[in-house]
């Protein structure tokens, strides 16, 4: 969202800044050409005063200073005149000892010309015919604090504009987080929905969201019902097939087959690795209960479960002790863990004695979890054997021989170490280390 927000705020600055440039410019230039233009209606004015001012007398043309305004009598007072008429070239008196430039052709020069005392002069040529000789009559004016004023207004101006700017881009950022709330609570609603808080977006969201926001509560739930009718069929399957397979265990050990040992054998193999198949996949089933859409796993909340149902399912011999900080939230999937842990606990729980212990921490570099039993544990020698699948180590003890061999399956595609040691209990201990964060392991 912030990143929307960021290109937003950019682009609206971006159109304001040229919008701004662009109409700022035009329009001081359109004040200065219609300023320039009223200032040439009064030089014209000044120039018709002046031809009017032109009178016969003994020796030709003569000027009548009576009828020249004062303002071309007092030196760089800003406002001069040149009056050009044969060999005769006469001055106003404001402009001391310097000179007017003289325009090549008659109207307003559109170049501002040098004048006394650093001025810039918009000047203005006319040509007219007096008592039957051309005159060519110049008139300036000082343009100099005009524009000074023009570079007041654009600094007022661009001042105007930048606070302008600021307000507008205060205001957008406004409407747009306004505008954006939604998508943020979407967002924030997504979030959960992968942590398992929730299984379906809010319905009351904008017209614009509603067809989002419908599709993929459709989808949630096609896949949430696939998902049950899934595992319900796996475990009518399961129970469907119970007496079939009893009944052909029954038949692999009847007493006629002893005949022929080698086909009694293979077959007795062949239905206990069927029979361990599907425990497992009935366990694991009921392990994973109602699972949320790509729900978490939540220590506090599953842990109790898991260890209650093992409990009945092993028997109120065995003590199942847990010790996990409180508040933990394992980054994974709830089903791979709930079978990670449930075939470590299955397996602990089969050798044990008395005692099952289960310990879950956090580390600064991830997550240490811990099983260990008090029951006879596995010799050093001995214990890269059990992580091949299917391999059973005491055939006396019922097992479905893939346990630890899955849990380290789920462990190397999560990235993660397994160890196999002697705990404080005197059995084997399980150590897992895995990191903080971790793509889901997909499992069989």
């Amino acid at each position: 969202m912030k990143s929307i927000q960021r290109r937003l705020s950019l682009g609206l600055v971006s159109v304001l800044l040229v919008a701004g440039l662009v109409v700022g410019q035009v329009s001081l230039w359109l004040f200065e050409n219609g300023l320039q233009s009223y200032l040439e209606s009064g030089l014209k004015n000044d120039s018709e005063n002046l031809l009017m001012a032109l009178s016969r007398g003994p020796q030709g043309l003569q000027l009548d200073e009576r009828r020249v305004s004062p303002a071309y009598q007092r030196p760089f007072s800003g406002h001069y005149f040149s009056i050009e008429f044969g060999d005769t070239h006469w001055r106003s008196r404001s402009l001391w000892d310097a000179q007017l430039p003289r325009l090549s052709q008659p109207g307003l020069d559109s170049v501002l010309q040098p004048g006394p005392e650093g001025q810039m002069l918009l000047v203005l040529r006319s040509d007219y015919r007096r008592l039957g000789q051309v005159v060519s009559i110049s008139v300036a004016q000082d343009y100099t604090p005009i524009r000074d004023s023009f570079k007041q207004v654009q600094r007022i101006g661009l001042g105007i504009g930048v606070l302008a700017l600021i307000i507008v881009l205060l205001l957008q950022r406004i409407t747009v987080r306004r505008a954006l709330r939604p998508l943020e609570t979407a967002r924030k609603q997504i979030a959960q929905l992968q942590s398992g808080q929730r299984s379906q977006l809010d319905a009351q969201v904008p017209l614009e969201l509603e067809p989002l926001v419908t599709q993929v509560n459709h989808l949630l739930a096609h896949t949430e019902d696939n998902l049950k009718r899934s595992r319900n069929a796996l475990g009518n399957l399961g129970h469907a097939l119970k007496t079939p397979l009893a009944v052909l265990v029954s038949l692999a050990n009847d007493p006629r087959l002893a005949a022929y040992p080698q086909i009694q054998k293979t077959l007795r193999e062949q239905l206990e690795q069927i029979q361990q198949r599907m425990s497992r996949e009935l366990n694991r089933a009921r392990l994973a209960g109602d699972a949320l859409p790509g729900a978490q796993f939540d220590a506090d909340a599953e842990l109790p479960g898991l260890l209650s149902t093992l409990g009945m399912i092993h028997g109120d011999h065995l003590e199942l002790i847990l010790k996990a900080s409180p508040g933990i939230h394992l980054p994974w999937d709830r089903e791979d863990m709930l079978e990670l842990l449930g075939n470590l606990l299955d397996n602990a729980c089969k050798w044990a004695d008395s005692q099952v212990e289960l310990s879950v921490s956090q580390m600064p570099s991830g997550f240490l979890i811990e099983v260990q039993d008090d029951g006879p544990g596995i010799p050093a020698t001995e214990r890269d054997q059990v992580f091949s699948r299917g391999t059973r180590l005491d055939e006396q003890t019922s097992g479905h021989g893939l346990g630890l061999g899955i849990v380290r399956d789920i462990v190397d595609a999560w990235g993660g170490e397994m160890q196999l040691d002697t705990g404080t209990l005197g059995g084997l201990l399980v150590r897992i280390k895995l990191p903080g964060r971790t793509p889901k392991a997909t499992t069989a």
